[in-house]
């Protein structure tokens, strides 16, 4: 008998969040850097700093790049397209299993979430990053969020937290198969494109260095995400490099920067396929960033080729592979996929 298929289990899948409209932007962009993760400032200073930032860029960069999505971000839209199919398969699995999707900086916020599940609290309660790679500034604050939203209402969920209903977590999946192999076919598809004599960049969001110097495993993870798909791809010979996307700030960022990266390629005379080894799902950072604003950077540079390799949004690896860690979970089992044994062995 499959452990836990006579409970009721809610998973909420957690992500980021984007404006569905235009008027969304700057307070979308207020709630993000008013998170003391991306800004450790003291309140008061945060609060000025997020009020000037979300409305510079709201008028600027975030706004342009907005405008070529008709000011709707895809995010919610493709999450809730996984929680569908993650639904789905632990439902062909045996389990009474409702998928929920939670953002982090804009609607359907943990508060929204919670108060849903307040209505119908389940037994067991799995929260789920759409992020394969944990960071304090990502996976970190979606459940420190979660739980202190938990806390603040006086609802049935809080009532049965971790008590009657049994509450786990899992925090990374940097080298979980299914992602792995979905990662991979994705990337086959696009090389075959390619001529051949073609660079593949793992390209992921990056951080400022002291971050990652404070102990954050972020980086170390997307290393070990990019040196398990170059391994499942078992191309000879195959010319592949990392690299970080999305610098903002003055402080000094994580690299190679993908910039960079494309720099070295064109002097190298070689043609490029971009993969985002650290985005499960299509959003800004990858429909403008990478396939309108790289693109016409590497046009400037000469480089012969540039192609882009999608993200693994529903391929049936990866939802299996998510589907996966949840069977673990609710069975109490060491999470193997966790590269940086976050997650432990219980909830």
């Amino acid at each position: 008998m499959v452990t836990g298929a006579n409970e009721k289990i809610a998973v909420v899948l957690l992500n980021l969040g984007g404006p569905s409209a235009e008027s969304d932007i700057a307070p979308f962009l207020f709630n993000f850097f008013m998170d003391r993760n991306i800004i450790g400032l003291p309140l008061p200073l945060r609060w000025l700093v997020a009020k000037r930032f979300s409305h510079s860029r709201s008028r600027g960069p975030a706004r342009d790049a907005y405008a070529k999505l008709g000011f709707k971000s895809p995010l919610l839209d493709n999450s809730r397209a996984q929680a569908a199919a993650l639904e789905a398969e632990l439902k062909a699995r045996g389990f009474d299993a409702a998928c929920h999707v939670s953002m982090r900086y804009w609607h359907p916020l943990a508060s929204e979430v919670i108060k849903q599940l307040s209505a119908d609290p389940p037994g067991h309660l799995i929260l789920l990053p759409l992020y394969p790679q944990f960071s304090t500034t990502t996976t970190g604050s979606s459940l420190e969020n979660f739980q202190a939203e938990v806390e603040a209402q006086d609802g049935a969920l809080h009532a049965r937290w971790d008590d009657q209903t049994k509450v786990s977590r899992i925090c990374c999946y940097p080298a979980l198969d299914g992602f792995i192999k979905a990662s991979a076919d994705n990337i086959r598809a696009e090389l075959a494109k390619a001529p051949k004599k073609a660079r593949l960049l793992l390209s992921a969001h990056g951080l400022p260095e002291k971050i990652i110097a404070s102990g954050d495993p972020y980086q170390k993870q997307c290393e070990e995400t990019a040196a398990a798909i170059v391994k499942e791809l078992n191309i000879p010979g195959l010319d592949w490099q990392v690299c970080y996307q999305s610098r903002v700030g003055p402080l000094k960022w994580i690299g190679p920067s993908i910039g960079d990266a494309l720099e070295k390629a064109a002097k190298d005379g070689v043609g490029v396929v971009v993969y985002p080894h650290a985005f499960v799902s299509e959003h800004v950072e990858t429909l403008v960033e990478l396939d309108m604003e790289y693109r016409h950077v590497a046009q400037r540079l000469k480089i012969p080729y540039y192609g882009r390799a999608q993200t693994v949004g529903t391929h049936p690896a990866f939802i299996a592979g998510l589907a996966q860690l949840v069977q673990d979970r609710l069975a109490g089992k060491p999470l193997a996929a966790c590269g940086a044994k976050l997650c432990g062995t219980a909830g």
